[in-house]
């Protein structure tokens, strides 16, 4: 008998001496013997999602980039994104390997699928992408309802958000990704939707790429009103907000309106992008939160 389920998109199909059939988040069928119980991720974002479920039992290895929650640092380590080591991952006897499209070379999923390892891939645009992610990885680690009941509290954060800001006005918004080259959110940035339901307007929303370079002119000719520079770690010291300072005909500046956010939030598609967002909305909309 054949057992078929589908849960946000994720097709299941099970049969006896057949294993279990998945789709992943590009439309990838992805063979595996059965409910994945030893799992490896590339993606932190991933990571995060597995412990926020519960299910960190199940994961074997992660990447030198999973540092959220603390707990994950003391799993095991396969190296970086872009090249981990296929010789520690192999040693970990993996059931499935969770990569994403945007991160993980596909060089390495070709790799791994000759050795014989299922890989399953993640991406996410936007915030229904995110929904659909720890959809899938609660289906996909047997933790449907601890992932509908975090994506239930995620929405209901989200709807507070928006009616926090619904009557304020929509400041024209400069978010530097990384100063040099100055990279910005594009058309397809989850950035650029969090920026929007926060209450402001992305200068560079209508960029045709995720994140593109961005002339420093540009940037300056199209007047924002707030300016978000990213800190995406520890390691990569502190922002440097001098360079802006002196940028003394942006509005944003004139105004002291140079804030500083939480890059791991607002780039991982984790739970805390939701912080994130949080964070983003007091920065353009001070007066909505006091």
């Amino acid at each position: 008998m054949i057992r078929t389920l589908a849960v946000a998109g994720l097709l299941l199909v099970a049969s006896p001496g057949h294993g279990l059939g998945v789709r992943d988040m590009i439309g990838r069928d992805v063979a595996l013997a059965g409910p994945p119980a030893r799992i490896v991720s590339l993606v932190p974002s991933v990571t995060e999602i597995v412990f926020a479920l519960g299910a960190e039992d199940r994961l074997v290895g992660v990447t030198d980039f999973c540092d959220y929650p603390p707990a994950a640092r003391r799993k095991p380590r396969v190296g970086g994104m872009l090249a981990p080591s296929l010789e520690v991952i192999t040693s970990l006897r993996p059931d499935l390997v969770v990569a994403t499209t945007e991160g993980s070379r596909e060089e390495t999923v070709a790799q791994l699928q000759r050795l014989g390892i299922p890989v399953y891939l993640v991406a996410a645009h936007r915030l229904a992408d995110v929904w659909d992610v720890i959809a899938r990885l609660g289906a996909l680690t047997g933790r449907e309802a601890a992932a509908g009941h975090l994506v239930a509290g995620l929405r209901a954060r989200v709807r507070a958000v928006e009616q926090a800001v619904a009557a304020g006005s929509r400041p024209r918004v400069l978010y530097v990704l990384w100063p040099e080259p100055l990279i910005v959110p594009g058309r397809e940035s989850l950035v650029t939707e969090l920026i929007g339901i926060a209450g402001g307007r992305s200068i560079s929303a209508s960029e045709g790429t995720d994140y593109p370079r961005f002339a420093l002119e540009a940037a300056v000719a199209r007047a924002p009103e707030v300016i978000l520079l990213a800190n995406h770690s520890a390691s990569t010291g502190g922002i440097d907000r001098e360079r802006w300072r002196g940028l003394t005909s942006v509005p944003a500046i004139r105004d002291g309106r140079l804030h500083a956010v939480n890059g791991d939030l607002l780039h991982r598609y984790g739970p805390r992008i939701v912080d994130g967002l949080e964070q983003l909305a007091r920065a353009i909309h001070p007066e909505a939160f006091r």
